[in-house]
């Protein structure tokens, strides 16, 4: 490449297309008014040289970018990409650019609070969960919006939108017991992460209103591995539960194949098994599992909502209902 050589200016364009420079800066802004012909003279000759909009001196003008982060982790759990793919296809209908930053985590935010400070965006999204109140005040001073899933903490500019855990938690008991289960497990989820926690109460208080015993537990993780894991550890002494609500679907995974390999046990036959996260994977012949969708869409539309309101608005934390999908996992006869 010549060394002379410098990218096409949106003079250039103007000139190729016989418009002025202005036409061409509102041919590259949403929303301007500017006849269809004239953009599409601009479109054309902006597409024959090269030209790419300097975004720039418009960041200078507005002190907005454009550019919203959404910080990610886990990735060996699906429900991380499906709902990257949702936030990215709502952010791109807004005209948003996405800036991904992923963190070592699969659970919690507070540690990437250093990290976004030095970046310039107008907002942040995540699915981890906000657990500490000196990370969402760290956050705070960013003062753009932050919208978390799934967390406890909210503020003047940080906003939730959660699954309702503890109602799912409830109806997996319920569900249980009537489809026949008499002593109950519990596969738990990282300690630290909020929905866990929530599901795990609202399981406890769902048995404790039926009159039946606390559920025997195992688990603290959110992997396949962690399932397999509190499977073996649940059924390698004398007292075995026969029905298992487990923090998340691949933990259900982990499960339902560490009893059939290792214990010769099945679902639903010798032990009923409900998930949460109702992955595609759910549907899978191994594990036909019954699950709760957290409805992901939901989830981002409303936290696409949370992005426009203004400092020290009401309402900043959400809840989104969970969808109970019932499979053969939970059905016997």
């Amino acid at each position: 490449m010549s060394g002379n050589w410098r990218p096409p200016s949106s003079t250039d364009v103007a000139r190729a297309a016989g418009v002025s420079q202005s036409a061409v800066s509102r041919a590259f802004t949403p929303g301007a008014r500017i006849a269809q012909a004239t953009r599409a003279k601009v479109m054309a000759a902006a597409e024959a040289l090269g030209y790419r909009p300097n975004l720039l001196p418009k960041i200078l003008q507005t002190n907005r970018s454009g550019i919203v982060a959404v910080v990610v982790g886990g990735f060996y759990n699906p429900y991380f990409a499906m709902t990257l793919e949702a936030f990215s296809k709502a952010l791109t209908a807004r005209g948003l650019q996405m800036l991904l930053v992923r963190v070592e985590s699969d659970r919690i935010l507070d540690g990437v609070v250093d990290q976004l400070a030095g970046y310039r965006v107008d907002a942040v999204v995540s699915a981890l969960a906000l657990t500490s109140q000196d990370a969402a005040d760290q956050l705070s001073k960013l003062r753009i919006p932050i919208v978390t899933l799934n967390s406890d903490l909210s503020g003047d500019w940080i906003r939730s939108v959660s699954s309702d855990n503890f109602a799912a938690g409830e109806a997996a008991a319920r569900l249980l017991r009537e489809r026949g289960g008499t002593r109950f497990g519990f596969v738990a989820g990282p300690g630290d992460s909020p929905a866990q926690v929530a599901r795990e109460a609202g399981f406890a208080h769902g048995l404790e209103k039926l009159g039946l015993p606390p559920a025997m537990r195992a688990g603290g993780g959110y992997d396949y591995a962690s399932g397999a894991r509190a499977a073996r550890d649940l059924f390698s002494g004398a007292e075995r539960p026969d029905a298992l609500f487990c923090a998340n679907d691949l933990a259900a995974f982990g499960v339902i194949d560490m009893l059939r390999e290792d214990f010769g046990l099945t679902a639903p036959a010798d032990v009923l098994v409900v998930g949460f996260d109702n992955l595609d994977m759910a549907a899978w012949a191994p594990y036909r599992l019954t699950s709760f969708d957290q409805d992901v869409e939901a989830h981002v539309a409303t936290a696409m909502e949370l992005l426009d309101l203004e400092a020290g608005a009401t309402c900043v934390a959400r809840v989104v209902p969970s969808r109970l999908v019932e499979r053969e996992s939970t059905r016997r006869g």
